[in-house]
């Protein structure tokens, strides 16, 4: 990869000189603008990996400068350089589009961090973009959401491995969409023309799940009137998803084994074994190691299944993905319906964002299309949003200070995310005093440094 070619904006000719030595010696390609209109020029002239820019200019500010720029340049990121009292207006530059801010005087190897992790963010991005434009020829995959980080770096390994022939292994909570990754790694694959056969281990009885899989002869059993091809022969050159594998059972564990060793097996009542071509993706909601201890589960099996896993985070571990969502399924329930809903109230998309959502995408998709359902003016009050005797809603209701101290705990964790950890940040958000904002932490049991991002 050539050198990342990076633009730093600021009226302060020493500091921009001082920036453009320390990022040269980390190998970065730089160009340098002491204003906005030379600022605009260069990238109207060259393309960019990222901007730096002062929010503070001589004639305009950054966040302007920076909306202005993402015109030229859209996937452009940009990190901010404020003064300390102006803090507010770097958060507010964060949520216009900005990656970052970092407060002057500011540490360089703070400076750094960022520029990795921005850099690190677009290229994900792009990734992202790609695996997207690719499954949109053949399936509608806008409900994969990939805002948050974590979901981004799924999709990156779904466009990295899609074209191999491994077996993947997806684990994650029920509702977090498990089979929706199995088809865009297929749709994304060179079998992406043949056939995607999906089947749910836990739906069948041990005989019907074996004839189903491995297909039967005529009168192997009672009631078999014709012979069947079964699944596997069904995605022959094409793809398998076995979902919830933990419930398979032992006799036909040894079965599936044999197909992934050997590539063959033999239908139920077969005289020989049937050769197929398949690529194999299994899910989970299960723990299959304490399963393999129990003796519920084959150690070899698993072994032979755990080549690629991936990793899909529940929904309250992504909850920057929930405004997305949310907005997804509000335009697919009212198309459906044929209704006028556009929208949230602010304290609906409030009670999205706090709920622990223990059925994950697919309670939130239920929530919505309850609350479309029921809605009576174009946009969705916060009543809609689990009510008692809504889906999932769990008609509980808290004591007043059980309920207000969660609000507070959740609130601060809010504050603390958008902030990256930092504290002072938080506390003006609040409008809180630094020392009465450290009590509230200490309260909580909440510690800032867990917030700070990690490359």
């Amino acid at each position: 990869m050539g050198q990342r070619k990076l633009l730093v904006v600021d009226d302060d000719r020493n500091l921009l000189e001082l920036i453009r030595m320390r990022l040269e010696s980390e190998h970065y390609q730089v160009t340098t603008a002491p204003d906005e209109v030379q600022a605009k020029e260069a990238v109207r002239a060259a393309p960019f990996d990222l901007a730096i820019v002062d929010l503070q200019l001589l004639r305009q500010d950054g966040i302007s400068l920076m909306e202005e720029i993402r015109q030229l340049s859209p996937d452009l990121p940009v990190i901010i350089l404020t003064a300390h009292g102006s803090i507010g207006s770097a958060v507010e530059a964060m949520r216009r589009g900005a990656h970052t801010y970092l407060t002057k005087p500011f540490d360089a190897r703070e400076l750094l961090l960022q520029i990795e992790r921005a850099l690190e963010n677009r290229r994900l991005a792009s990734e992202v973009n790609r695996l997207k434009q690719l499954l949109a020829e053949r399936h509608d995959f806008s409900n994969i959401v990939a805002r948050s980080a974590v979901m981004k770096q799924v999709l990156e390994r779904v466009a990295h491995i899609s074209d191999t022939d491994s077996t993947v292994f997806i684990r994650g909570e029920s509702g977090t969409g498990k089979e929706l990754i199995a088809r865009a790694i297929h749709c994304a694959s060179r079998r992406r023309d043949k056939p995607f056969v999906a089947v749910n281990c836990a739906a069948l009885p041990e005989m019907l799940l074996e004839s189903e899989l491995f297909g039967h002869e005529k009168g192997a059993f009672t009631g078999a009137v014709r012979t069947s091809r079964g699944l596997f022969l069904q995605a022959h050159e094409g793809t398998i998803f076995l979902d919830e594998i933990g419930d398979m059972p032992l006799p036909i564990q040894a079965k599936f084994l044999r197909v992934l060793q050997e590539r063959q097996f033999h239908p139920v009542g077969a005289e020989g074994p049937v050769a197929v071509d398949v690529r194999v993706i299994v899910a989970t909601n299960k723990d299959l190691k304490e399963g393999v201890r129990q003796g519920l589960f084959r150690d070899d099996l698993y072994y032979r299944i755990h080549v690629i896993p991936i990793d899909l985070p529940p929904l309250r571990d992504r909850k920057e993905d929930i405004p997305m969502l949310a907005g997804h399924f509000l335009g697919k329930y009212a198309a459906a319906m044929s209704k006028q809903v556009n929208g949230l109230a602010p304290g609906a998309m409030q009670r999205l964002l706090f709920h622990e959502w223990p059925g994950n995408v697919r309670e939130l998709e239920n929530t919505i299309e309850y609350a479309v359902a029921m809605a009576r003016d174009d946009i969705i009050p916060e009543g809609l949003i689990l009510p008692s005797g809504a889906p999932d809603a769990g008609g509980l209701v808290k004591p007043l200070k059980e309920a207000r101290d969660c609000f507070e705990k959740n609130y601060l964790i809010r504050l603390l995310e958008l902030t990256n950890g930092t504290v002072s940040s938080a506390a003006e958000l609040a409008g809180k005093y630094r020392a009465d904002f450290y009590n509230l932490l200490k309260k909580h049991g909440i510690d800032p440094g867990d917030f700070k991002k990690q490359l």
